[in-house]
């Protein structure tokens, strides 16, 4: 059996855990992970490691690239610019901006023939297709979602790269009692305020200045100035004994109504660690997007315009002899 050639770009916790993913797929191969640093001591011994000024030299050799760097400044720049010579998969997290990176990948991706699958996870991703599922079978109703309590990478990202910031951690506490009532088949008013709370435990470079942090972290578009968000400043020893854990989970809740009843719809994902099952949803992803470019499919997609069975190992015919 021709096994799907993975290439990775980036090796933090997400190209990590792409990397241990695909060692659980028997229809894949790691061929290189690519980094920015000049040698990174990779698992697989089967693989290269490589830095990234290298990458374009195996775009013969690679079906499908997987894209693990941060939604706020990588991602927006590397999805496009290797879309011009790669299949792609990306985590890109940054919701309110998920269209422009999708039409900005899409324009790349149509001409240069290839096919890119943005804003892969478990949300956006996984949670996105509860959602639609339940607001398509369900229409009169509302949606809610929960995220927590846990260890958020794209917001974690976006504050270590903060001025000031040496390091630091995000979490994201959800409200119990919106949960409760949701589940109880009410409809309150929602806001991103009374869903949930941020937390930020940081690290500040020597001499920073803990004021201008604070407010740059508080006033974060996109991220934190629609919450209410607290930070903490700790020593680089707590942060590294007391917040070293990736949990993370969270759950989608839709209540609707049929003629005369109302009926509650729960998805949820509790994660012992949140870039290990990123990643592994990423990796599936990219077996869909290998299986539709060897149909001739070109362009941007997001996990909307993929069936399921793109991204399982078996064939349809597998699928439906065992599956339904």
């Amino acid at each position: 059996m021709d096994k799907i050639k993975i290439g990775i770009i980036g090796y933090g916790n997400l190209g990590r855990g792409a990397e241990a993913a695909i060692q659980q797929q028997e229809d894949m191969e790691l061929v290189a992970i690519f980094s920015r640093r000049e040698k990174i001591n990779i698992q697989d011994n089967k693989a290269k490691s490589l830095h990234i000024d290298e990458v374009k030299k195996y775009k013969n050799e690679i079906d499908v690239l997987i894209l693990c760097g941060g939604s706020s400044k990588d991602l927006p720049q590397q999805t496009p610019y290797y879309t011009k010579h790669f299949n792609t998969v990306d985590s890109f997290d940054t919701h309110q901006n998920i269209p422009n990176h999708f039409k900005k990948v899409n324009e790349v991706a149509q001409e240069s023939g290839k096919i890119s699958i943005i804003s892969v996870g478990w949300d956006p991703g996984m949670f996105s297709i509860n959602r639609v599922m339940s607001e398509a079978v369900l229409p009169e109703g509302k949606t809610y979602t929960f995220w927590g309590k846990g260890v958020s990478q794209g917001h974690s990202d976006a504050i270590r790269r903060v001025e000031g910031v040496k390091d630091g951690v995000q979490y994201t506490l959800p409200s119990a009692e919106m949960i409760s009532q949701v589940r109880n088949g009410k409809k309150p008013y929602a806001v991103k305020n009374n869903l949930h709370k941020r937390e930020c435990y940081i690290v500040l470079e020597e001499g920073a200045d803990k004021k201008n942090v604070k407010d740059k972290i508080k006033t974060m578009p996109n991220y934190f100035d629609e919450y209410d968000t607290v930070v903490h400043f700790i020593t680089e020893e707590e942060l590294t004994i007391k917040h070293n854990h990736m949990q993370h989970g969270g759950f989608v809740i839709h209540n609707g109504l049929t003629v005369k009843h109302n009926h509650v719809i729960e998805y949820s994902l509790s994660l012992g660690s949140n870039p290990e099952f990123t990643s592994s949803v990423l990796v599936a992803y990219a077996r869909a997007a290998y299986r539709l470019s060897q149909e001739g499919i070109k362009g941007a997609k997001t996990v909307y315009d993929i069936g399921p069975g793109y991204i399982h190992p078996n064939s349809a015919q597998q699928l439906r002899e065992f599956k339904l």
